[in-house]
This record gives C-alpha cells, structure tokens and sequence, in this order.
C-alpha cells in the first residue's frame, strides 16, 4: 500500500507502539524521523479543523500527497500556498488554463497536471457547495460515532466505511482526487478521527472524541 498519510505510512514501525522520547513523551513512530513531521505531529495534525479555506488546502495537500510521503508535501506547503494563492478556493477556481501551466512549470511544488487540475475543479466544486451548506458542514457531517484506538502502527486504519462514504459523497459533489484512502486521510489530518496511538501524548488533542 502507497503511503497517504503520516500514520499510514509505518513502513518499518508498523507493530511498534509509541516511541518515547528525550522530552519524556509518547509520540506515533512517524513523528520521530523528521523535524518537520514532529512540529506537524505536535502542532496541528489531528486537531479539528473548520472553515472553507483550511479544509480546501487540506484536500488539496492530501490529493497532492497521493503515491508520495507525506514529509514531501510538508516540506513544499509554503511554495504549494504561494502557487495556490494560499488555497483560496475562489483564486483557484478562477485559474485559467495558462494558470495551470504556469504551475506545471513551478519546480517548487508537485508537477502533475491531473492533480492541479484537480484543484482547480476542485475549488469550483467548493464554492458551489456554497448554496448547499458549504464544505465545511458536508465533511463533518461525516463524523463517525466513534473513532478507533490503535496501540501500533498496524492496527491504524487505511479506510473506513465513514471514509467510504464521505469520499462518495465529494465526488458526488464534482470533487476529484478524493477516494476512500484520501479521505480517511483527511479525516486524520481535521480530527474527524483520532489515529494518534494510544500511547501518544497527543491523543485526545482534539477535543472531537474522548481520550481514550
């Protein structure tokens, strides 16, 4: 299975549980790699997340993310707000197709045609949710009951039948780049599901599911 998001993407630490480190605290075996996955893991990722911009960059980012590791999307998020004029999904739904060529040639982000395409239909179908509720109450419409409590790597889900739906439901909406695996992915990434490992202390952080 490709790598779609940081708990999935285990590779060597599937089976490990929290790795503790010299601060003392719990945290997902890939977190620990990278200083940029540990600030992510720390500071963001899993918290819930509201509002049409941050929720299209977050659909943005995980459809970019698509069959590379997650550290290569953090590390181009700055140039990827700059090319997408900071995900707002008015700008880019307005790109033309010279806008779209413009950023096949920007060598500072991911170059791949389907997938800046995709954002632009993408953020036409955003502001067309506009009149139906908006983005942000169709995804957290999504919120399961209940949310799972891996104590490894492994046991982290890939998809869901929450993430099945939700998926079905985007596309539905004219999304594109927004399949089960990707969806659960965002679904990580808002807090719409904690995936933090049981022995993590950031689990719970969300305030969405109770700790447990």
């Amino acid at each position: 299975m490709t790598p779609t998001t940081p708990s999935a993407a285990a590779g060597p630490a599937a089976g490990r549980t929290a790795v503790v480190g010299e601060d003392g605290l719990g945290r997902c075996p890939w977190a620990v790699g990278h200083p940029l996955n540990l600030h992510y893991h720390d500071t963001e990722w899993g918290l819930a997340v509201h509002g049409e911009q941050a929720l299209f960059e977050r659909i943005s980012l995980e459809a970019f993310q698509a069959g590379l590791s997650w550290l290569t999307i953090l590390a181009k998020r700055p140039a990827f707000r700059a090319a997408f004029a900071d995900f707002d999904p008015g700008a880019v739904a307005a790109f033309t197709d010279d806008d779209v060529e413009r950023l096949m040639a920007d060598t500072a982000i991911v170059r791949n045609r389907a997938k800046i395409e995709a954002a632009r239909t993408n953020a036409r179908a955003a502001l067309a949710l506009r009149d139906h509720g908006g983005l942000d109450a169709l995804i957290w419409s999504h919120l399961p009951g209940e949310t799972p409590a891996p104590r490894t790597a492994e046991e982290v889900p890939t998809s869901t039948a929450a993430s099945r739906a939700l998926a079905a439901d985007l596309r539905t909406r004219g999304f594109r780049f927004v399949g089960p695996t990707t969806a659960y992915a965002l679904m990580e990434a808002i807090g719409l599901v904690d995936t933090h490992l049981t022995g993590c202390h950031r689990r719970g952080s969300s305030g969405v599911h109770a700790a447990r």
